[in-house]
């Protein structure tokens, strides 16, 4: 063949391919941005060579889980290998085993396991995509090891497949003649389609304790992002990690997988092997990987090409090009190995600036800007300011960029002296030396929402979970402060004293506690001192001060009821804490299961530190725990020596006498109570609090810890708005449920309202043959279906886009995944009128979907 490069092959592959089967080779996810991402993150990275290094011949044989592979790359898994060529994966790994590389099979693989294995002259590795029905897992696993597979690797990024619009768009179907030759007879025409139906998207990390209970190879998990992933698969005791965002295809935002490397590298720290695939095209690729902590990279749609383009010979001619330029790279590079490639190898410049047009001509790399003119006397100059593109440091460099000014001519007496000015450029921070959070697409829902809302200001939208605006009154607030005055008046205070009250910080802890533990005391029978109450900045805050003072280690763990409160697993990751869900079934959350995720983190020498849930009406689902769950919970927490964090702050606003509190319930100090006035007095107040009693070795309570952290978060909560919320509280003689009594048969009127016209536009049978349901909830603002169709992002956006209504996924909730098939409604922010008319309105939405 003359290919010269892997982008030869694609061109000759792409001539001979349909377009549609192009498509679906090259596609990813989404708009595509982790696919351009990507090939993006090595094409700004750069090698840095040594010079005069005698580095001779170099050397790129490697070794991984004990094999010797002959060049650091093996061939990553691909399914349906037969759309590219008849030949399919025999002739991948014909060629590969010629070339000393290893080849990762897919579980869709067009050829079985034992030809495969018995072409093979190099490592077979099966991947594992884990089907709902375990036999099937199991008898390819089995058939694997039987046949000499050396290694499974689990593909842990995939609950389903992500959208593909360029499949969609095309229709694709795959061919009749093309299927597994692994997997049972089945429909699997549609990939996508397949993959929702029989992939189980409810695995966890106990799916490596399951494999190993079947097989003894080494298993290896696929799809790390993260740092934090890292650490969970260690402890998970996997046998190798592969950082991979599944080329593009799943998670469209999801980071580059080089740009992720160095914080999984970092997390591993050598403990088991790591590779990479994603974007790697040329020689000088994988040495910039392996400088940046992979052992070895796997190389994906590159094989697909030389499998179009020439059958065996392509893939070799493919895979002989990869080790040349491998080859080439080493020894200009000055490196005589593998190991003597480390971050000092490689630097990183910042993405391209925007192009700026003068004119006719365009500067791709700079910013160039007139100047003012600048008078001399009877003359004056003009020139032009230059930005250079910013470079970015990487290890213990930094490289910083300048702008230069040509400056205008200076006078001295008859003869003028042109110099520059030079200033230092503005930073440019790369994304992956910031926290890991704030890649995490859980950060990014609220403001998908807020987006779509802003783009849809006609849509009726059933997503703010917010008290309605018809019970606030601006006057209120000025009447609540003077109440609040009078009363410290009434206790004696001066006017310096008010006024410093109200004008200085005040103690950390809070300046109503008293008042606090009153109105507990008269709407919930919670009786507790104020000095356990600690005044927050909303609830969140004291989210945050709680997991923070509870994790204490790497071993410590948050147990979730899920579907939860975003804020919660938000707090958590922030703050680098791991999260385990405690799924709720379909009648709500069983004290068992919880019992049951205690034992399973305890067996992987893990310890739970304490259980979040809300047990009135829960954000987002709606349900309430049993009182006798309520009871059973508390003798576990005692049991297996745990907290129970409890938030309620939907209780106060709903109708009809509530079940007692886990904390009115708690005589042994198990449970942390979490409060906010944002639903009972009103939102822009952001006062919360924390009932925190538990008593703390050598003196003080939790409440006092908690505090410490505040003082070095927010300080205070503001004394204004503590003002405002005791001067309502005062104003209903501690009672939150007597100033909430016409907001609370509003919203209990509002959850009829809209149970009444879902029965009414989706009546029995019509909605047991749609495949829909929903749950009845007693109170609160939320409520969660079940629906026929994939409820994402892109779900919402037809929503809004062709039936101007709007709703929140349900999958936003889930920490360990799930919620794919439901939708939160809230319920408390609209009109009769509003309610009629939009649930007509997702009525239809759901009907066009389910089509």
């Amino acid at each position: 063949m003359t290919a010269l490069t892997l982008a030869d092959l694609a061109a000759e592959a792409r001539r001979r391919l349909d377009p549609a089967v192009w498509d679906f080779i090259e596609g990813g996810a989404g708009q595509e941005r982790t696919l351009a991402g990507n090939r993006a993150a090595f094409e700004r990275t750069w090698l840095r060579p040594t010079v005069l290094a005698a580095a001779g011949t170099p050397r790129l044989d490697t070794t991984i889980l004990g094999r010797r592979w002959a060049v650091p790359f093996g061939v990553a898994p691909l399914a349906y290998q037969t759309l590219a060529h008849p030949d399919g994966e025999l002739a991948t790994v014909r060629a590969a085993g010629a070339a000393g590389v290893p080849v990762v099979v897919s579980t869709f693989a067009g050829r079985t396991f034992e030809e495969l294995a018995e072409a093979a002259a190099a490592p077979l590795w099966l991947q594992v995509y884990c089907f709902r029905d375990r036999d099937t897992t199991t008898a390819l696993v089995r058939r694997a090891e039987a046949a000499g597979f050396d290694a499974l690797v689990v593909t842990a990024d995939t609950p389903h497949l992500g959208r593909r619009l360029r499949d969609e768009r095309n229709g694709f179907r795959l061919p009749p003649h093309i299927r597994p030759a692994n997997l049972p007879a089945g429909d699997y025409a549609s990939p996508s389609g397949h993959a929702r139906a029989e992939l189980d998207p409810g695995l966890d990390w106990g799916i490596v304790d399951w494999l190993r209970g079947i097989t003894s190879l080494p298993v290896l998990v696929k799809g790390v992002l993260t740092g934090a992933d890292a650490e969970r698969a260690l402890t998970a005791g996997v046998d190798g990690i592969i950082v991979s965002n599944h080329g593009g295809r799943q998670l469209d935002g999801a980071p580059p997988t080089l740009d992720a490397l160095p914080e999984v590298a970092a997390a591993t720290r050598g403990k088991c092997p790591l590779l990479l695939d994603g974007g790697v095209r040329h020689g000088a690729d994988i040495i910039a990987a392996r400088a940046l902590g992979a052992d070895a990279v796997l190389i994906g749609r590159p094989v697909l090409h030389g499998l179009a383009a020439g059958a065996q010979d392509g893939v070799a001619r493919m895979l002989e090009i990869l080790r040349e330029e491998t080859m080439d790279a080493m020894t200009l590079a000055g490196l005589s190995d593998l190991d003597t490639a480390g971050p000092d190898t490689v630097t990183t410049t910042a993405p391209p600036e925007p192009t700026v047009r003068h004119g006719d001509e365009s500067h791709p790399s700079t910013v160039v800007e007139p100047v003012l003119a600048v008078p001399h006397g009877d003359e004056s100059q003009s020139g032009t300011v230059v930005v250079p593109k910013a470079a970015v440091g990487h290890g213990d460099e930094s490289y910083t960029g300048t702008v230069v000014v040509p400056e205008v001519a200076v006078r001295h007496g008859d003869e003028s002296q042109p110099g520059t000015v030079v200033r230092p450029a503005p930073a440019v921070l790369r994304r992956a030396e910031l926290h890991p959070s704030l890649s995490d697409p859980l950060m990014d829902t609220m403001n998908f929402l807020n987006e779509i809302a802003l783009r849809h200001p006609d849509a009726i939208s059933f997503a703010p979970g917010r008290p309605h605006d018809k019970f606030f009154n601006t006057e209120d607030i000025v009447a609540h402060v003077r109440r609040y005055l009078v009363h410290l008046q009434e206790q004696g205070r001066s006017p310096e004293q008010i006024r410093s009250v109200m004008y200085q910080y005040g103690p950390t802890a809070g300046q109503i506690r008293e008042i606090i533990a009153g109105s507990l005391h008269a709407d919930e029978g919670i009786d507790v001192p104020p000095e356990s109450i600690v005044v927050t900045v909303g609830a969140q805050e004291a989210m945050l001060l709680v997991v923070r003072a509870l994790i204490s280690g790497p071993r410590d763990v948050l147990l979730v009821s899920s579907p939860c409160y975003v804020g919660i697993s938000g707090a958590a990751r922030i703050l680098d804490v791991d999260v385990v869900p405690v799924v709720e079934r379909p009648a709500g959350l069983e004290p068992a299961d919880v019992a049951a995720a205690i034992e399973a983190q305890l067996a992987l020498g893990r310890r739970p530190r304490a259980f979040y849930v809300i047990p009135d009406h829960s954000n987002p689902a709606g349900t309430t725990v049993p009182l006798a769950a309520r009871r059973a919970l508390l003798e576990l927490a005692a049991r297996y020596d745990i907290l129970i964090i409890e938030d309620s702050p939907y209780r106060l606003v709903s109708p009809g006498a509530q079940l007692p509190t886990l904390k009115a319930l708690d005589s042994a100090r198990r449970v942390v109570h979490l409060g906010s006035f944002s639903k009972t007095v009103f939102p822009g107040a952001r006062v919360g609090f924390v009932v925190a009693d538990q008593a703390v070795e050598g003196g003080g309570l939790l409440a006092d810890e908690l505090a410490k952290i505040k003082s070095m978060v927010t300080v205070n909560t503001s004394p204004l708005s503590q003002a405002a919320v005791a001067g309502a509280l005062l104003s209903a003689g501690g009672r939150v449920t007597d100033l909430n009594a016409a907001p609370a048969e509003h919203y209990g009127e509002s959850m009829r309202l809209v149970l009444e016209q879902l029965d009414r536009r989706l009546p029995a049978a019509r909605r047991e043959a749609l495949g829909v349901s929903w749950n009845r909830p007693t109170g609160g603002f939320f409520l969660s279906a079940t629906v026929p169709f994939v409820a994402d992002n892109a779900a919402l956006a037809r929503s809004a886009e062709r039936f101007a209504v709007l709703w929140t996924p349900m999958s936003y909730f889930y920490p360990g995944g799930g919620g794919d098939r439901a939708i939160r409604l809230s319920t408390s922010y609209l009109t009769p009128e509003e309610i009629e008319e939009g649930i007509g309105r997702l009525a239809r939405f759901i009907e066009s979907e389910a089509a």
